[in-house]
């Protein structure tokens, strides 16, 4: 690993770590300590998405334009004052603005470090690093929420503007870091051959890439649309899950990522894509059909609970298994000097389906608890019939790469043991 590598990642677990102290307070915070109401803390969640739907499709094109690296810092100033001004606000203006450049900020940051990783990084190297970069956000995210929680009080609004303090902190850290980091030259729009012109019309040209994108909202929407609304709506009501055993089942997903995410890492890339994107929606449907068992089963309390948990655990495992696979995919489809594009552009599914995933599941999850589970069951399989529909539009190269260069260690007549470390 390089030292630009080394520095990404760095930069990944910072701007978790900073995202995890105030996340899971904001609608705390918001509603509770500043006064706002329910209202004005569901609509500083909707700004953040709604920040990050309107920047998303312009991103690409900057990163591709003048790099990744202007992007990233200028996202990391925009969401340093985001977070500073956001621990300040005392008033509904000020908090939706704050929350709007908190949420552009924050969504820029994905493609353009993501497309810094695929600068870094070769295709025989870049599962393994897009790997790391997954298990330190959710090491972040995990450390920064368990320290942020033990530092506020409701009672004390002191607590939550050092919280947002040491986030803005963070971003601007972050910022001296990355200012050193050093890519190597890549084409960009400006100069790029003939076929990184174009943008979104190329891209929606690109099947497979269009296919991957329908995939990504069904897998985003099926899983991360869910866990903070319509699954965890679901085990208070029909589980009778308490709040802190929400907080408990959380902290399997991420531990189970943590766990998992190198134990898998081997299996994944010796395999299709395609294939290990399919057993993901085989070990999710699963995992709803624990969580049925938990809501509808009418066992005994603590087997409910138990198998609520797994279905968290059971998600966490699917995750680790598609942190290496997806990214790297969307990195090897897009052409050369488009490769902001395609990540800016598969991000914007994710914020999709994370907008219309708690919108469809919370309601649902609520109060209709046996088609609920019956909806995301169907869904699970459904990602399995995509991922092998596409693996159908993609080249060998795309889909496994291991495979492909194992077959060129042979031609070449290198012992074949030199794959090992592909």
């Amino acid at each position: 690993m390089g030292a630009a590598m080394r520095r990404i990642h760095v930069g990944n677990a910072l701007s978790a770590f900073g995202l995890g102290f105030t996340v899971p307070f904001l609608y705390v915070y918001v509603a509770q300590v500043r006064e706002l109401g329910p209202t004005t803390a569901g609509l500083v969640l909707a700004v953040f998405a709604v920040a990050a739907l309107v920047v998303l499709p312009f991103t690409g094109r900057a990163v591709d334009r003048r790099g990744p690296l202007p992007v990233l810092l200028a996202a990391l100033v925009t969401a340093a004052i985001g977070a500073m001004s956001l621990g300040l606000a005392a008033n509904t203006q000020l908090v939706l603005v704050s929350a709007a450049l908190l949420g552009a900020g924050q969504a820029v940051m994905q493609p353009a470090l993501a497309t810094m990783i695929v600068e870094c990084s070769t295709p025989e190297t870049r599962t393994r690093a897009f790997a790391m970069q997954f298990f330190l956000q959710n090491l972040g995210l995990g450390v920064g929420g368990l320290i942020g929680g033990q530092i506020v009080k409701r009672e004390r609004p002191g607590d939550f503007t050092l919280l947002f303090g040491i986030e803005a902190g963070m971003f601007l850290v972050l910022v001296a870091i990355m200012a050193t980091v050093k890519l190597p030259a890549q084409p960009r729009i400006g100069d790029a051959t003939p076929q990184a012109k174009g943008g979104w019309k190329r891209l929606f040209g690109n099947r497979a890439m269009v296919q991957l994108c329908v995939l990504g909202f069904v897998l985003f929407f099926a899983c991360y649309g869910q866990f903070e609304s319509g699954l965890s709506a679901y085990g208070v009501e029909a589980a009778g899950i308490s709040p802190s055993t929400l907080g408990i089942a959380l902290a399997a997903n991420t531990g189970a990522i943590v766990l998992a995410q190198f134990l898998v890492l081997k299996f994944v890339e010796r395999r299709k894509r395609s294939r290990v994107i399919a057993a993901v929606g085989l070990i999710w449907a699963v995992a709803w059909v624990f969580a049925g068992y938990a809501g509808l089963g009418h066992g005994s309390q603590a087997m409910a609970t138990a198998a609520f948990i797994s279905t968290y655990a059971l998600f966490g495992i699917g995750e680790a298994m598609l942190s290496p696979t997806v990214a790297p995919l969307v990195a090897d489809l897009a052409p050369d000097g488009m490769v902001g594009q395609y990540n800016s552009a598969f991000a914007l599914v994710k914020q999709l389906a994370l907008a219309v995933g708690p919108a469809v599941g919370g309601p649902m999850g609520a109060s209709l608890h046996g088609p609920y589970i019956v909806l995301f069951v169907l869904f699970s399989l459904g990602i399995t019939v995509l991922a092998v529909k596409l693996g159908r539009s993609l080249t060998p190269a795309q889909n496994h790469p291991w495979a492909e260069k194992k077959s060129l260690v042979v031609r070449e007549g290198r012992p074949a043991h030199e794959v090992a470390g592909v």
